[in-house]
């Protein structure tokens, strides 16, 4: 992946859909849905009021299934396109761990949103991550013959903690850890560990 290009888009001035997404997702990373106002996030995305805020989102619910959208469709991407690459997993968790580093609310805004009570809430998740869950057992199935068809959903549930929970406990690992855990040496160490581990799962 080129540097450039990626630098020349962070240049770039976000639009106000953007700025209100930003706010948001780290808000409900936060503090979840409830724990959060509309008011809140348009303050944090520098609108004048939260009227403003509507021209883009019909309601709060609407703001928050846009934000688990934009966060989740371009990591199913990235597995769909690991289907067709054969059995090397190393370029598609490169990308992973990218995408994760560069957008570290989106796993604890998962994390907390599968901790949600609420039925309503609950119904959302499953129906953005049910499809990153079918990618991703779709790829294993090819690829791990070593595990059986049962064992199939505990080896992508296992990945997805071993991927994803680095990141989504963050603040915890910085209590444990000698070094910032988002910082760029941290994340290198994470990236060889994870390849090295999946290599392992998957028998490759």
């Amino acid at each position: 992946m080129s540097v450039r290009p990626a630098r020349a888009r962070g240049r770039e001035p976000r639009s106000t859909r953007d700025l209100i997404l930003d706010a948001a997702e780290r808000r409900f990373a936060e503090r979840g849905f409830t724990g959060v106002s509309v008011r809140q996030i348009a303050a944090d995305a520098g609108l004048k009021n939260q009227a403003s805020l509507y021209h883009h989102f019909k309601n709060k619910k609407a703001l928050y299934e846009a934000v688990l959208a934009r966060g989740i469709e371009p990591i199913i991407q990235i597995v769909a396109e690991s289907d067709s690459a054969g059995v090397d997993a190393d370029p598609a968790l490169d990308r992973v761990v990218d995408y994760l580093a560069a957008h570290p609310n989106l796993p604890r805004l998962i994390q907390r949103a599968g901790l949600d009570d609420s039925k309503q809430l609950r119904s959302t998740l499953q129906r953005f991550v049910r499809p990153l869950s079918t990618q991703g057992l779709k790829v294993l199935a090819g690829t791990s013959g070593q595990w059986s068809r049962a064992e199939i959903p505990h080896l992508a549930a296992g990945l997805y903690h071993l991927i994803f929970g680095y990141f989504a406990n963050a603040s915890l690992l910085e209590v444990v850890l000698p070094d910032n855990p988002r910082g760029p040496a941290a994340v290198a160490r994470q990236r060889r560990f994870v390849k090295a581990a999946v290599a392992r799962l998957l028998g490759t």
